[in-house]
């Protein structure tokens, strides 16, 4: 009896066999399709990252805190001879002597036609530059020694 079931057993084995060499012909063509899955899901990617703009617009509008001027900024500050004949006399905040004094430069045109950023002096503007061209940087240092 013993040797009647291994002979079963052994055909069983034998017809196992073919089917597992079947099997291993189909797997190389499941790969291919597996192969070809991963390109179909690229574009779904895209979907994802055109969402993600919107929640960045949408953290961009808290409203901004507003900035205060500086007080030392908005002090009125008494001007010299020299300043006073182009922006006047009376007290002045240091920015509204600056936007007087580009009123006076672009009215009587003073600004170099070359190079803009460069302000030709007349006889008012010389007086209180000390020289014939200054640039638009220097400007604010040359009014501070004018201010009092």
């Amino acid at each position: 009896m013993a040797t009647a079931k291994k002979a079963p057993a052994k055909k069983a084995a034998k017809k196992a066999a073919p089917a597992k060499k079947a099997a291993a012909k189909k797997a190389p063509a499941k790969k291919v399709v597996a192969k070809k899955a991963p390109a179909k899901k690229a574009p779904a990617k895209k979907v994802v990252a055109k969402k993600a703009p919107a929640k960045k617009a949408a953290a961009k509008k808290a409203p901004a805190k507003k900035r205060t001027p500086n007080a030392a900024f908005m002090r009125a500050m008494t001007p010299s001879a020299a300043l006073a004949a182009v922006v006047g006399a009376s007290p002045l905040p240091r920015t509204e002597v600056v936007s007087k004094m580009w009123t006076y430069i672009k009215k009587h045109g003073l600004q170099d036609k070359v190079n803009k950023r460069n302000i030709n002096a007349d006889d008012k503007l010389r007086a209180v530059f000390g020289k014939a061209q200054v640039t638009m940087f220097e400007l604010a240092s040359l009014i501070g020694k004018h201010l009092k």
